[in-house]
């Protein structure tokens, strides 16, 4: 008889809450610039449904909560009855190939210029202070951006209603099929809404503007001490929770990183007191940066680590940030994380799961057309692997 094969730690089956998993290996949310007009385009049916793993998790890409939350050329939304209907499709195909579907809700806040906001206005923050021009993560275009207005204290609960209301777009859509009656107890109905939701955190957008103490500057109940600038996120998650359900709830987390500015002077404090402060909402997930990724380009030999978070937090818990098959599988096997996200990799390794698998070579992303606006081009025309017998 032969050996038996080693287990890959990987590609181990997982129980996310409600959600049997049957592999590690997570889409990261990745930006992809093709929602033009800022609604979901066909062609992501093709992408997302390429990407799609029977048992396997997918993060979208940050969907925008508000008409004041953009910061991207055609990134998509979905605050408007055209964005949800545009989903849908979307989602139905990652859930006809038996994919777990999860809704990135993001606001930019001052990572963003007039051009991007109703009206012309200024885009909206914790501060005033202007970020300085930034070096998009192609590595080639310059982002400008304008000074942002700093949101009085009673319009911020109107922000975190904008998150409530994407959450329950991204949740609530139902088909029903046979007897179209919810009161009879033989009718059946198909959920085509997204699993869950991943509230955006990290990456200096607009939570980060509150959470990392140098950026909010402010003097009210949102400033100043750690537990007044996490409030705001706090109340967030609170919010969305409370609408679809904490189980159906992630947040992303980067308190190590300097994205757009945002960095913290004590960001292990920080990242500690955000993980026991989600505790109390018992939540599905925490997915947090590595520290050794301190901007989307630049990976950096750093003495920190996510142990500590990894530790506190007492759910499902996700890293990314740099990681190839081997550090997943060590991340896995030493217990630092439940699930490895992947984003450069499985942009250009759909079948990436597979690939892991077999210990196959990868495809190399071309990072020149991560935003092209293409349809095709740098987006659903990476290879899979060959059919092997």
């Amino acid at each position: 008889m032969s050996a038996e094969a080693p287990t890959i730690p990987l590609l181990t089956p997982y129980k996310l809450g409600n959600f049997n998993l049957s592999h590690r290996v997570v889409l990261a949310p990745l930006t992809r610039q093709r929602s033009y007009g800022n609604v979901p385009q066909p062609r992501a049916i093709l992408y997302y449904s390429q990407r799609t793993s029977k048992g396997g998790l997918l993060i979208s890409e940050s969907n925008s909560v508000s008409d004041t939350a953009q910061g991207y050329p055609d990134t998509p939304g979905i605050w408007t009855k055209e964005q949800v209907e545009a989903w849908k499709p979307i989602v139905d195909a990652v859930h006809d190939k038996g994919g777990i579907f999860f809704c990135q809700l993001g606001h930019y806040g001052r990572v963003s210029n007039t051009g991007y906001q109703p009206n012309g206005q200024a885009p909206i923050s914790s501060t005033d202070k202007l970020l300085s021009p930034q070096i998009r993560s192609n590595g080639i275009d310059v982002a400008h951006f304008t000074t942002p207005r700093r949101l009085r204290t009673d319009e911020i609960p109107l922000i975190v209603n904008d998150y409530r209301l994407a959450a329950r777009n991204a949740i609530e859509a139902v088909v029903v099929t046979g007897c179209y009656s919810y009161l009879r107890y033989f009718d059946t109905y198909h959920h085509v809404g997204f699993d869950g939701l991943e509230i955006h955190g990290a990456h200096g957008y607009l939570i980060e503007q509150f959470m990392k103490d140098k950026v909010n500057d402010r003097m009210d109940n949102y400033g100043g001490s750690l537990e007044n600038r996490c409030r705001f996120a706090l109340e967030v998650v609170e919010a969305v929770a409370n609408e679809i359900g904490a189980e159906r709830v992630g947040v992303k987390l980067s308190p190590f990183s300097d994205y757009g500015e945002a960095g913290d002077s004590n960001p292990k404090a920080l990242g500690l007191h955000m993980v026991e402060s989600l505790n109390k909402y018992d939540i599905a997930y925490c997915h947090m940066a590595e520290p050794r990724m301190k901007t989307v380009a630049d990976k950096v030999e750093c003495p920190d680590s996510l142990l500590p978070m990894r530790k506190a937090f007492k759910n499902t818990f996700l890293v990314v940030g740099g990681y190839d098959r081997e550090a997943g599988n060590k991340a896995i096997a030493e217990n630092c994380a439940d699930l490895v996200v992947y984003g450069r990799l499985f942009l250009a390794n759909p079948d990436l799961p597979r690939r892991f698998e077999l210990n196959a070579p990868l495809n190399k992303y071309n990072r020149e057309t991560f935003y092209t606006s293409d349809p095709i081009i740098g987006y659903t025309d990476y290879l899979f692997l060959e059919t092997t017998t």
